[in-house]
């Protein structure tokens, strides 16, 4: 039997009827437990189509996508959304908080949603979440009495309130300033590390995808590369990423051509 976590084969998206756009040609990859991984890719590649289709928020035109064994392509609205709410956990770009409720309240609300009722366990995994991610002091805060990098914060721990096995990120530190989007990333390192949560994470963000353990490329609708990023020597990845991907680092070019990061 086999241990891979996410298993896509052959996904494709189709857009429109009349004037068709084919968001994805036929996708296919495995994701193991544990893994962490960064998809990057201009914008218009497909990397959020297939993140989407990848967390069951859409379905793809054809192919296979199998989650924990279970054939997802093949469950219904309803199976869908209560196999996502007990087994995927969702970072985006803008944290997508509920002002009007507390940091606490916030990270219980997917529970909330699956059980319709509320508990002192729950409760409290929901504070040593919040603790986990920094926020010990701020349990009791509106949203909005927080800043951006807190919020985010919340947001990574509503992800983990139901001890998902996979995390989903689009852009995550997207809308952050440099410093604050390191210590998001250091942040999502530590849980990926210390509680074998498996990320794929969508990023245009060339530092956060170097430190990946894992690079998947698109273009086009298509995986155009796919490699392993740890172990691999910094100025051999480096020179594979920044060319294209760079958008904000610092860099200079040897007399060789080559990039080096400053």
């Amino acid at each position: 039997m086999t241990n891979t976590l996410l298993e896509a084969k052959d996904l494709t998206m189709v857009y429109g009827t009349v004037v068709k756009t084919h968001a994805l040609k036929g996708v296919s990859l495995n994701i193991e437990p544990g893994e962490f991984s960064s998809i990057i890719g201009y914008s218009g590649s497909g990397k959020t189509t297939l993140l989407n289709i990848l967390g069951t928020l859409d379905r793809p035109t054809s192919g296979v996508l199998r989650l924990l064994g279970e054939d997802v392509t093949k469950m219904s609205d309803l199976q869908l959304a209560n196999f996502r709410n007990r087994n995927l956990g969702f970072i985006f770009q803008f944290h997508h908080l509920l002002p009007e409720f507390t940091a606490l309240e916030n990270v219980l609300m997917p529970t909330w949603i699956r059980s319709r009722n509320g508990s002192l366990k729950l409760a409290s995994r929901a504070k040593e979440l919040l603790e986990l991610v920094g926020l010990k002091d701020r349990i009791n805060n509106k949203a909005t009495a927080l800043s951006g990098g807190q919020q985010q914060r919340v947001a990574i721990a509503r992800a983990l309130i139901n001890e998902p096995q996979l995390i989903l990120a689009d852009e995550p530190t997207g809308n952050l300033d440099s410093e604050t989007t390191e210590q998001v990333y250091e942040l999502l390192r530590n849980i990926n590390s210390t509680l074998n949560t498996a990320f794929v994470v969508v990023t245009h963000n060339d530092h956060i995808a170097a430190k990946s353990n894992r690079i998947i490329e698109m273009k086009d609708g298509l995986i155009t590369k796919d490699y392993p990023a740890a172990g691999m020597d910094r100025d051999v990845l480096w020179n594979e990423i920044a060319p294209v991907y760079c958008r904000h680092c610092n860099r200079e070019i040897s007399t060789e051509g080559t990039v080096a990061l400053l």
